[in-house]
């Protein structure tokens, strides 16, 4: 990859997150220094109008047209279950680190607004949780936005219906195919928008809660980014000698640096693909592992996301004075931290879908408010998260490697060379 092609997809990447942030800190100049820049709110509506359109489609077209394409092989199911495993296993870690830090340091400390918690609507109970996560009460129940969950489950029944009636190549196939890239330009067309929308969004907001905002995103940063530099030098270190034994550590240090600094320039996991692939076979992974792991890691491998969607909820819970704590609260946090980003992380716009799950079950009818909340915050930490995320897949193949090519897999490879 030349260095011009670098030069340009870095600004590629994040040109549109400084146009969304320049929106947002223009809002919230506006609002502050305008007491009725409420007038503006309906910027922000048409655009949550417009993804609430958008989103039952674009999910079913995504997940099943990617089922259905799907092929397999022993080994290479072996390969992925194994990885899938240890994706939703590094990711539930995550998930209960990032709770403890909000439970020790609340993002926000005082409520925002004092609603009253039947408007707040209740969370979902762990069963309730679990049965929603499945099913939904009949067909047309799953063209709703707030069945999200149930919806993602039968889609994959559905890709898997497909796959299993010829997949790619029928007809079914190839419309759901068709289907998928229409809806991502459409999402794509939407997402324009977004800077419009986020400025009448924090035009009002700002306008409405004053000085609170700023210090609570910030405290909200304070924790998110020494944590994130803090997971690599502690938690990837403990995955290499897991994977690849006393010597694991430091060839995964040896390795490492490239993509992490791909990952944070590019903003992107898919971009650091190649880098990752390179970096694999230096350090001797298998060709058949490294290709099944990396590309899988760069949409579902989100330990980053995971962070940052218990940073969320927590966030938005402290703004509506809802209580962050108990056993049954962790069990429904870690649970959706661990669905919303790694099994949502694959699909086009699956941001804005992680962001619907969890309004759905933590905030169902205050979803005109939380959603942009939760946008900003994952715009604010995406680049630190994409570090964590795009770099942990060359950790995870040490792992991968462990299970499937035996303990001394590297101890082998290396004495290869």
């Amino acid at each position: 990859m030349s260095a011009e092609l670098n030069k340009k997809s870095i600004a590629r990447n994040y040109l549109f997150l400084g146009i969304m942030l320049a929106a947002i800190i223009l809002g919230c100049i506006v609002g502050w220094f305008w007491p009725d820049a409420s007038v503006l709110k309906p910027l922000g509506t048409v655009f949550i109008n417009l993804m609430f359109c958008i989103v039952v489609p674009m999910v079913f077209a995504s997940i099943s047209s990617a089922v259905a394409n799907m092929s397999s092989r022993r080994r290479a199911g072996k390969i992925m279950g194994i990885t899938i495993g240890t994706f939703v296993a590094t990711g539930a870690v995550a998930a209960v680190i990032m709770y403890v830090l909000m439970r020790i340091f609340p993002p926000v400390l005082t409520p925002w607004t004092d609603i009253p918690a039947e408007e707040v609507g209740d969370h979902a109970t762990t069963a309730q949780l679990i049965v929603n996560f499945f099913t939904a009460e009949d067909f047309v129940g799953l063209l709703s936005r707030r069945a999200m969950l149930p919806l993602i489950v039968f889609s994959i029944l559905f890709g898997f219906g497909v796959n299993l009636n010829g997949g790619k190549n029928t007809p079914v196939g190839r419309f759901l195919e068709d289907l998928s890239n229409v809806m991502l330009k459409v999402v794509k067309i939407v997402t324009f928008y977004a800077p419009i929308a986020f400025f009448g969004f924090f035009a009002d907001l700002v306008a409405t809660y004053g000085h609170q905002i700023i210090k609570n995103y910030t405290r909200a940063m304070l924790v998110y980014y020494p944590l994130c530099f803090l997971y690599i030098i502690i938690a990837f270190p403990l995955f290499a000698w897991f994977g690849g034994g006393r010597r694991g550590v430091g060839v995964m240090f040896q390795h490492i640096l490239k993509p992490a600094v791909v990952s944070l320039g590019t903003c992107s996991s898919v971009a650091t693909i190649p880098t990752n692939m390179e970096e694999a076979g230096a350090t001797g992974i298998s060709k058949d592992v490294s290709d099944m792991v990396l590309p899988l890691g760069a949409t579902m491998h989100m330990d980053g996301s995971c962070f940052s969607c218990v940073l969320k909820i927590a966030f938005v819970m402290g703004v509506f004075g809802v209580p962050f704590e108990g056993i049954g609260m962790l069990v429904r946090v870690v649970l959706v931290a661990v669905l919303s980003s790694v099994g949502m992380s694959g699909v086009p716009g699956g941001g804005y879908i992680g962001e619907y799950i969890i309004c759905s079950i933590f905030f169902p009818n205050q979803m005109e408010m939380a959603f942009p909340i939760l946008v900003t915050i994952g715009n604010l930490v995406d680049p630190p998260a994409t570090m964590i995320n795009a770099a942990g897949d060359y950790v995870v193949s040490f792992i991968v490697s462990r299970f499937v090519d035996g303990k001394d897999w590297l101890d082998k490879a290396l004495a290869k060379k």
